[in-house]
């Protein structure tokens, strides 16, 4: 498949079916959770797809290591590089030790310190930057280059798509084999790649599954960007305790699949995000991040029609620091709206 074909959305579910059985033997499948009282104070049937429980504590490890498996093994072993600010992070330094390749990791210094110190506990070498005045992409190019490295970007690459479609794929599988069909699939969305490659994946398998992305409200790029029909960027003084959903842009080829693919997008506030991570915690026993929390957020929220329906609700990350969990789980005021 050439760049200008997966431009286009043309991503085909054998990819996805490919990196299945790259990351069957390393990756959680991980269930669809489900909750009688939930259901019943929604007026729906919402199942919940647990990614905080994958390696590493999100679905990033499911591009990571696909990109990685398919990198031709000559190259392979002048290491990876990877920017991110921490979720990517840690699933490319996870992949890349079970490959036996050297990794080094471009983070944002204010990245959550547990996002910092798992990805150096995986192995990997960490450079830190500012996010406000120095360019990741740069820095990252020019690591590159000093070690002969491949870079593994954290979302607009096909190959990194394809692994996170396996979210979807495992959604669609598993449904099936309930017996169910999801009417609505709530996705969170930084820069695209979960929510692009989900929603391959369903318009493949499950076609009249709507796929809905949300992200915090101060970095809806992806909702303006649907709105318009164009990328747009985020405002640079944009701030979000979302730091996983954080992406200045959305990416290219995502983008493009989703301008195609998606039924559309919502933006979430901070307020309802702290309110969702609690409610994922008081009724499933999970530890969600907040970029994590936005799509059950929506379906909590109202954000997404979900009465009547039988909805499925991504969470895609758990790696939260301690201190910001107990105060958000304490009812305080941590987001700025």
């Amino acid at each position: 498949m050439n760049h200008q074909m997966a431009q286009q959305g043309d991503i085909a579910i054998a990819a996805i079916r490919d990196a299945a059985t790259r990351i069957m033997d390393h990756a959680v499948r991980t269930p669809l959770l489900e909750s009688p009282m939930l259901n019943e104070h929604l007026g729906a049937r919402v199942f919940v797809k647990p990614e905080v429980l994958q390696r590493t504590g999100s679905f990033k490890f499911r591009g990571a290591y696909t990109k990685i498996s398919r990198i031709e093994s000559s190259l392979r072993q002048n290491g990876v590089v990877a920017y991110s600010s921490g979720n990517h992070a840690q699933g490319v330094a996870a992949a890349a030790a079970l490959h036996n390749i050297k990794a080094t990791i471009v983070m944002p210094r204010d990245a959550p310190q547990i996002k910092i110190e798992n990805t150096r506990a995986l192995g990997a070498d960490v450079v830190l930057y500012d996010r406000y005045t120095e360019n990741r992409e740069e820095i990252s190019r020019r690591v590159c280059r000093e070690l002969g490295a491949t870079i593994i970007p954290p979302f607009d690459d096909v190959d990194v798509i394809s692994g996170q479609g396996t979210v979807g794929l495992e959604i669609a599988e598993d449904m099936a084999a309930m017996g169910l069909h999801a009417d609505k699939v709530i996705v969170p969305c930084g820069g695209g790649g979960l929510t692009s490659g989900t929603v391959v994946a369903l318009a493949e398998l499950s076609p009249e599954t709507e796929v809905w992305a949300a992200e915090p409200e101060h970095f809806d790029d992806t909702v303006r960007s649907l709105a318009v029909g164009e990328r747009l960027a985020n405002a640079p003084e944009a701030r979000t305790i979302c730091d996983a959903l954080s992406s200045p842009t959305p990416g290219e080829i995502t983008f493009g699949i989703n301008r195609q693919h998606l039924a559309g997008g919502v933006a979430i506030s901070e307020s309802d995000v702290a309110d969702a991570m609690v409610e994922a915690f008081r009724t499933f026993k999970l530890v969600v991040e907040p970029g994590g929390a936005v799509a059950l957020a929506a379906a909590l929220k109202g954000h997404v029609d979900v009465a009547g329906q039988t909805v499925v609700v991504i969470c895609s990350g758990g790696n939260v620091d301690p201190e910001l969990f107990g105060r958000i789980l304490a009812g305080e005021r941590v987001f700025r709206s």
